[in-house]
């Protein structure tokens, strides 16, 4: 009778080993994918379905216009002013699958620095071409590149340029009357206006942005969605 016991217990044994393989299998096919772009690792969690961008990966972006090539960014060194970039190359995972496609938008602002005359674009929102918004918190590098513009100053150093409404008033003091391109967010004075003013400033330091070189944005914190 022991015999028997012992013969029938074995098969129940392996159907058991059988339903615990079964079990683990999921648990083992739902390790992260890693990807990575810009050297920093990219991890899909596939088990909820999620996307996780850690913090210290690099967003490559531009100022896209429908007007003009925009090669440049003018700021008064206090000036706080909104910006949208567009993010310029696809960020992918290490097997081709696209995260965040080129065309998706980046919305925020340039504040002063607070140590030095210059900018820094802080960004807060990510929006991609599907119409899906995520926060984002993210900075561009320190940019501290001034020039000075008198009265004597070519207005052509304009062309090609969007302008802070805090620049591009002072400079419309400057220069007497501009043909501005574009005034970020329209600003007070509206965009693609001609300014025309009068006034007793005789020059201005403006901080001036190479907008394809100088506002890749770097994520300060992981970007999930």
């Amino acid at each position: 009778m022991d015999i028997a016991q012992r013969w029938q217990a074995k098969p129940a044994l392996l159907m058991a080993l059988g339903l615990i393989t079964a079990a683990i299998a999921p648990i083992a096919t739902s390790a992260p994918a890693v990807a990575t772009s810009n050297t920093h690792h990219i991890s899909q969690l596939l088990d909820s379905a999620r996307i996780l961008i850690p913090a210290g990966t690099v967003l490559e972006v531009d100022y896209d216009s429908e007007d003009e090539e925009i090669n440049k960014v003018i700021v008064r060194p206090d000036e706080t002013a909104p910006l949208t970039l567009t993010v310029e190359t696809p960020l992918r995972t290490r097997s081709g699958t696209i995260l965040v496609p080129a065309g998706s938008q980046i919305t925020g602002e340039l504040r002063p620095l607070d140590d030095e005359v210059g900018t820094q674009f802080f960004a807060d929102e990510l929006i991609l071409p599907n119409g899906n918004e995520y926060d984002l918190d993210a900075i561009s590098a320190p940019v501290t590149r001034t020039e000075v513009i008198t009265e004597e100053s070519d207005p052509d150093i304009l062309r090609g340029a969007v302008i802070g409404a805090a620049a591009a008033a002072v400079l419309a003091e400057v220069l007497g009357s501009i043909d501005i391109l574009e005034v970020l967010g329209g600003g007070a004075l509206g965009a693609l206006g001609a300014l025309v003013f009068g006034g007793d400033t005789d020059e201005v330091e403006v901080v001036v942005v190479d907008p394809d070189r100088d506002l890749d944005v770097t994520l300060q914190s992981n970007l999930q969605f």
